[in-house]
């Protein structure tokens, strides 16, 4: 077992596989829930070796005051915490954070109530359950230097008295120190509550899979269903196609307008916005090749939105990447059902040391 790692942790189920086991572990699962189609299986595509490791740079970690241990980051199990400061799949930036935290944040209590810490990539956050921010007098001109040097380029403090299951509300956002926003290696803007993949080269790879296959050009049109901060939207817009993506976050909307100008954007659920989405296609689509790539969250596109992809949309194409082969299985049967065809379904390991794998799918009529 690695150094840092907690016997106890649950996240990890297989860090004590070879990566050729785990491979062949995640591969062979997904063959059994999508049987299907297993001849259309491509290879799972990995990074190796020490890049197995490292790599979390997006964590939600509970946060707990101890007088003897001080300020403890981690995971609770049965109500206790299991300190994971040292997880050796975290980051280096991620590292360096949490141990300057644990030197530089005040005692813990009513008058600083830290329950959660986040971070996506550069973006920082410390979530205090109170109404009203705290003081921050800790944050001294030295404790900024430091900050600067752990990789960090925004903290924020966010006040929310009913953080939970739902770590973030609209208020009680403060910036402490840094900027805004960050920018990711493909120079994509991004805050401090966006959903970011964890291996840049993997999901690269997987959106050139996805645009290679759906080949978008100034005669098509492309619906983005989940399309956070426009990663993929861009793409489509720089190929020369009339773009429409939908995205719930508020922050990653805002950025996706930056991140992908020339696309059409609609903010809520992809079900609600439906309406809209008819009126666009009426609008810019009629004559031009319709091609759907969506990125849905663990429950998967919702049954009106499959229902309305294989009755109304009917893409010529789509990419389809997946985070839950469960709900992956549902969707491709009711698209199989509405007459599509699996051309290729290829896993992608996004998350080494764990159970956790993505699935690229793609379909054409």
């Amino acid at each position: 077992m690695r150094a840092g790692c907690v016997a106890q942790c649950r996240g990890c189920a297989h860090r004590l596989m070879s990566a050729e086991q785990s491979e062949e572990q995640k591969t062979e699962w997904l063959q059994s829930r999508l049987n299907p189609w297993a001849e259309t299986f491509q290879s799972l595509r990995a990074v190796e070796g020490e890049a197995r490791w490292h790599y979390r740079d997006r964590v939600v970690l509970a946060a707990e005051w101890s007088e003897v241990q001080g300020w403890r980051f981690g995971m609770v199990v049965r109500d206790e915490l299991l300190p994971l400061q040292e997880c050796p799949i975290h980051s280096e930036r991620v590292a360096r954070m949490l141990a300057l935290l644990r030197e530089i944040l005040p005692s813990g209590g009513r008058s600083f109530p830290l329950a959660y810490y986040a971070q996506s990539g550069g973006q920082a956050t410390l979530i205090v359950k109170m109404a009203e921010p705290p003081a921050t007098k800790w944050l001294t001109e030295e404790a900024k230097v430091r900050l600067a040097e752990t990789g960090i380029e925004g903290l924020w403090l966010h006040a929310f008295p009913s953080a939970g299951r739902r770590l973030f509300s609209k208020h009680g956002w403060r910036l402490l120190w840094g900027s805004e926003h960050s920018y990711d290696p493909q120079g994509l803007r991004y805050g401090p509550t966006a959903f970011q993949q964890l291996i840049p080269a993997l999901y690269i790879a997987a959106q050139d899979q996805a645009q290679q296959f759906l080949a978008p050009d100034a005669g098509s049109s492309v619906v983005d269903l989940y399309c956070g901060n426009g990663a993929t939207l861009r793409r489509w817009c720089e190929a020369g196609a009339e773009t429409i993506g939908v995205e719930l976050g508020g922050d990653a909307l805002a950025c996706a307008r930056e991140n992908a100008s020339g696309a059409e954007l609609l903010r809520g659920t992809c079900e609600t916005r439906l309406p809209q989405l008819r009126q666009w296609l009426g609008r810019v689509a009629p004559e031009r090749t319709c091609l759907l790539y969506t990125n849905p969250p663990r429950t998967g596109m919702e049954e009106a939105v499959c229902r309305w992809v294989a009755d109304e949309l009917m893409p010529t194409r789509i990419a389809y990447l997946s985070c839950s082969a469960g709900t992956l299985r549902r969707d491709l049967d009711r698209l199989f059902e509405a007459g599509y065809r699996v051309v290729a379904i290829t896993p992608y390991d996004f998350f080494p040391q764990t159970y956790h794998v993505e699935t690229l799918v793609l379909l054409e009529r």
